[in-house]
């Protein structure tokens, strides 16, 4: 028979996991005791995600998924679009995936052509079983708000990559527009300085603009130069971090026309 001590550490295991689900934007406005009547957390499982491994494909026809993924920290997570290897998502910690594939709300209806899911860089996620989201779904008027908005999110997203000239600042500016507006939806930027701040290799922004490597970096050059954004600091010893410290700014670079970005040489 489990001893006093023993169930004490179960029960603080279980709160632990549970506190996990907290950190996620989608559960963030649910209490420990709520989580409980929903979820048992001996069926979380706590995973990690290694870079440049395929986590699972999107939108395969009548394939879904039996967990949602919370991502705890690492990342980002990007989704890829077979047809033109383009990344059509981005997810950071505090955010989640798998929404798409599950088997019930939009995600019943959702259709993309197949989008291989990888971890970009190694992530923590913790798994959440289908059925665990379904019934808050089912229940929970103000949770299935929050998990529509991850369908509308993700629409948006996409509307800003695919509505914007070819033009590369104003390329580089429509990409870091949807994360400003994803991130800023979730709850999860900017600080309390109004600077948001991503992982965000030159690889992935050249994938998602469909621009080469070189010309991104010299956007982000100019960015750099015109105080848009910083790049780059000492703790990040992958050199990915980008920091917006200008969200007006930017935005004003995604709005604008051929001839009006005066920093960018080439008309």
């Amino acid at each position: 028979m489990p001893t006093k001590t023993a169930r004490s550490a179960k029960s603080a295991k279980s709160d632990s996991k549970l506190e996990m689900i907290q950190q996620c934007s989608l559960f963030r406005d649910l209490s420990l005791a709520e989580l409980a009547q929903v979820i048992e957390p001996s069926e979380l499982i706590v995973e990690k995600l290694y870079s440049n491994r395929p986590v699972y494909t999107a939108y395969r026809p009548g394939m879904t998924l039996q967990f949602l993924y919370i991502i705890l920290g690492g990342g980002p997570v990007i989704v890829r679009s077979s047809p033109l290897d383009r990344v059509i998502a981005i997810h950071y910690p505090q955010g989640c995936f798998g929404f798409e594939s599950l088997p019930f709300g939009f995600g019943a209806v959702s259709r993309r052509f197949p989008s291989l899911v990888e971890a970009y860089k190694t992530t923590d996620v913790l798994k959440v079983p289908a059925q665990s989201i379904q019934r808050f779904y089912e229940c929970s008027e103000s949770f299935r708000d929050r998990y529509n908005l991850l369908f509308e999110l993700r629409e948006k997203f996409e509307y800003h990559l695919l509505n914007c000239s070819a033009y590369p600042p104003q390329a580089i500016a429509a990409l870091l527009r949807s994360l400003i507006y994803q991130e800023r939806e979730l709850g999860n930027q900017p600080n309390s300085s109004n600077i948001y701040t991503f992982d965000l290799s030159v690889d992935i922004m050249a994938r998602a603009s469909q621009l080469n490597n070189r010309t991104v970096e010299q956007v982000l050059k100019g960015m750099e130069q015109n105080g848009l954004i910083a790049l780059g600091r000492v703790k990040d010893m992958s050199g990915d971090t980008l920091q917006v410290l200008d969200p007006e700014g930017m935005k004003e670079v995604y709005s604008t026309t051929r001839d009006k970005v005066s920093w960018w040489p080439l008309k």
